[in-house]
């Protein structure tokens, strides 16, 4: 199993509105950045990742699986661009800011602290357990 983090800007996709769609989750479409893109290609049925809420809030929300590897996005007629279909799994007792992420030297090489731009990223284990020990989460899915 990998680890991911999935940035949304909450107007346009919120963990709200994740939580909305159930069991059948949702494409995680409109991806237009080739690397991010060529990591949803890496992910694989089971794989979990962070729900990032970007812009003005800028903090960890919530955590999803990935239901469907990739597959052409809906959105688009262009090959090009593929997509993952994600659910909702669970909320993050406590959001952690990437403030939060920026003050933990444990955490000084993650990607999101090097490039908080790149919208599909991967994390590492060790990363992924202590950013959920950080949000309160007492037993993470692993």
């Amino acid at each position: 199993m990998k680890y991911w983090l999935l940035k949304s800007e909450p107007n346009t996709w919120s963990w709200e509105d994740q939580k909305a769609k159930g069991k059948k989750g949702e494409e995680w479409d409109g991806v237009r950045n080739y690397q991010a893109r060529n990591n949803m290609r890496e992910m694989k049925k089971g794989d979990l990742c962070f729900f990032y809420h970007s812009v003005k809030e800028k903090r960890i929300v919530g955590i999803v699986e990935v239901l469907n590897e990739a597959h052409p996005d809906s959105t688009t007629d262009d090959p090009r661009w593929e997509c993952v279909d994600v659910v909702a799994v669970m909320d993050f007792p406590t959001p952690v800011s990437l403030d939060d992420i920026k003050a933990e030297a444990a955490l000084e090489e993650m990607i999101l602290v090097n490039n908080s731009r790149l919208s599909v990223q991967p994390v590492l284990k060790k990363e992924w357990k202590l950013i959920c020990k950080m949000g309160g989460i007492k037993k993470p899915p692993l």
